[in-house]
């Protein structure tokens, strides 16, 4: 019995992480691993006190701390986000609730696999 390759999946959270959980329990009670070869490799947080790493380390997922406040600019930041993402492989990265613009050089970089799947609408 051959097994399919891992298709990397790699979450971005700011926060809570509520939507982040939504997808690793649907990909554990559906065996995405089993039927697509796909697994949530890692969740990675610019914020270290996001809720949702602790979350994330409850339902048994990798998770990953970039804090954007010890980078001297947005570039800079995307540059040491793109490394650490990358060490997954991903086939894609999603963006759940992850409140950073994002440089055009990160965004091209995951083009064709990058999904933003929460915003957050504020109304007057």
């Amino acid at each position: 019995m051959t097994s399919k390759p891992n298709k990397n999946i790699v979450i971005l959270i700011s926060g809570a992480g509520s939507n982040m959980a939504a997808i690793v329990r649907a990909a554990q009670a559906q065996d995405w691993q089993g039927a697509f070869g796909a697994r949530i490799a890692a969740v990675i947080s610019n914020r270290p006190d996001a809720a949702g790493l602790q979350l994330a380390q409850s339902l048994d997922v990798e998770t990953g701390v970039l804090d954007h406040q010890g980078f001297d600019s947005r570039d800079a930041f995307d540059a040491a986000l793109k490394q650490q993402i990358d060490r997954y492989q991903p086939v894609l990265v999603v963006l759940a609730g992850f409140m950073r613009i994002l440089t055009p050089g990160f965004v091209q970089h995951y083009a064709g696999r990058l999904i933003n799947i929460c915003c957050r609408i504020f109304l007057a």
